[in-house]
């Protein structure tokens, strides 16, 4: 549970957002000044960089849509967006609040390439034989990690005895 007192310093955790926001464009800027659509560049014999757009959601998903997808997935980020803030603000652990932050920024990052490209930017692949996982970018990483987090800290948090949730039902 969260003090008054941290309530006041939440603000703190937008920091983080927008060390990841600054993280991911800056790689994506270098990737496209480094490479062109399709190239790559490999790194180790099972992670490569490549350059490549992303108009759907994750894995991809409506990326054969005609284009009204941009605008979906543009008001689900800004929406999604004012719920972390609003959570940030209620205050928590660290590890929550810096999972909200790292969605956050991974959120705001891809939202940027989506209203100012129509696409996201990719570029970071892992591949083995014939199979590659789908590319993905820093801002991909960081709602990653940052869902992770929120995972441990939901086991982490003391749970209600049942009988005493229960009651006054």
């Amino acid at each position: 549970m969260s003090t008054p007192a941290a309530n006041t310093r939440w603000h703190r955790w937008l920091w983080l957002a927008a060390g990841v926001i600054v993280a991911d464009q800056l790689a994506k800027a270098a990737v496209l000044a480094a490479l062109r659509e399709g190239g790559g560049w490999a790194v180790t014999g099972f992670f490569s960089l490549v350059l490549t757009y992303n108009t759907g959601a994750a894995f991809s998903f409506l990326a054969t849509a005609s284009g009204w997808q941009r605008w979906l997935l543009a008001a689900i980020a800004v929406g999604a967006a004012i719920v972390i803030v609003a959570l940030l603000r209620r205050g928590g652990s660290a590890l929550y609040c810096a999972g909200l932050a790292l969605i956050l920024g991974g959120a705001l990052g891809n939202l940027y390439d989506r209203l100012a490209l129509g696409k996201v930017v990719d570029f970071l692949l892992f591949h083995y034989a014939d199979w590659a996982y789908p590319a993905f970018n820093v801002a991909d990483s960081a709602i990653t990690t940052g869902a992770a987090l929120l995972i441990v800290d939901s086991f982490r948090r003391p749970r209600r005895d049942p009988a005493e949730a229960t009651k006054g039902i």
